[in-house]
């Protein structure tokens, strides 16, 4: 079953009945908790503590349990996410040809710190141990586009299409 995420669509009621129903659903089938959780992060778009009580209240499982997979995996998430993933490089080749330049410049740029996401919820901002991009360090994704050979310089220039993208956005 894929779930897409439907905030946009649905009222905060809809997207709670729609992952009781599907808790319900799954757990009748003989569930994968982990499985369920990503479908109710699909819907709901993150698992704050109210989503992850009601995820094991239907599928009668501890709520120890629940918060032990969302904090254990880290595609889980309980706090709000930006539109936009950001994730700097700190493999040894990043770190090594200025991985930690970026990651300051970036805190001071977004105004967050790692792990955080902004308050007008564009970005979310994270580290890697490695995004596979060694020979292209010191690297860093946005989304799934890599940005490669940077410098604190850089980042700027990076941003400044993402922020005129939201700006063309809102007309």
């Amino acid at each position: 079953m894929s779930v897409a995420k439907t905030d946009a669509i649905c009222s905060e009621e809809e997207q709670l009945d729609r992952i009781r129903i599907l808790c319900a659903d799954q757990r009748v089938r003989g569930y994968s908790l982990i499985q369920v959780l990503h479908m109710v992060q699909g819907i709901y778009g993150y698992l704050p503590l109210e989503i992850q009580e009601i995820v094991a209240s239907v599928m009668d499982v501890p709520l120890s349990s629940v918060a032990g997979v969302v904090s254990f995996y880290s595609f889980f998430t309980p706090n709000p996410r930006g539109k936009h993933t950001v994730r700097v490089c700190l493999g040894t080749a990043c770190y090594v040809r200025g991985g930690k330049k970026i990651v300051d410049r970036l805190c001071e740029t977004l105004g967050v710190e790692v792990g955080g996401t902004t308050d007008d919820r564009k970005f979310t901002f994270e580290v890697a141990r490695c995004i596979g991009a060694c020979g292209l360090a010191p690297a860093m994704a946005i989304d799934d586009t890599v940005h490669k050979h940077l410098n604190p310089d850089k980042l700027d220039a990076i941003f400044a299409k993402y922020f005129s993208e939201e700006e063309d956005s809102d007309d």
